[in-house]
């Protein structure tokens, strides 16, 4: 199972990110972290959501939560000159056409998209 290293490497992004922050949002709370997730990716969502709570044990993401937008495929055709969004991984024919689409534009990634904190409850570091 990849996804706990995955998640585990979100947490450190974010609780990096969070630490350099200027004061006084330095020692805020995260309460959610979205993900964009491509088709491609090679990740099963609902394990990110269960690894997520055992990876946030212990940090400032503790309680939080993970919000993954799963991003489909979409594919340049040269004969249509247009990108197209494919309604399955089976298959990297164009809709339209039939072509075959060697050009993949979405469907691999695995980004923080964004993520919110609550500066209210601001945690006093030593």
């Amino acid at each position: 199972m990849h996804e706990l290293s995955l998640v585990s490497s979100i947490v450190e992004t974010v609780t990096e990110t969070l630490a350099g922050l200027p004061e006084p949002s330095r020692g805020a709370r995260v309460l959610e972290v979205r993900l964009r997730v491509g088709a491609l990716a090679s990740v099963v969502p609902d394990s990110l959501t269960f690894c997520y709570d055992i990876a946030t044990e212990g940090t400032p993401l503790e309680g939080s939560r993970l919000v993954v937008n799963v991003l489909p495929v979409v594919v340049h055709c040269e004969r249509c000159a247009e990108d197209a969004t494919l309604d399955g991984v089976q298959s990297f024919r164009c809709p339209r056409c039939g072509e075959l689409c060697g050009e993949i534009r979405q469907g691999r990634e695995l980004e923080i998209e964004s993520f919110e904190i609550d500066e209210d409850k601001v945690e006093e570091t030593a």
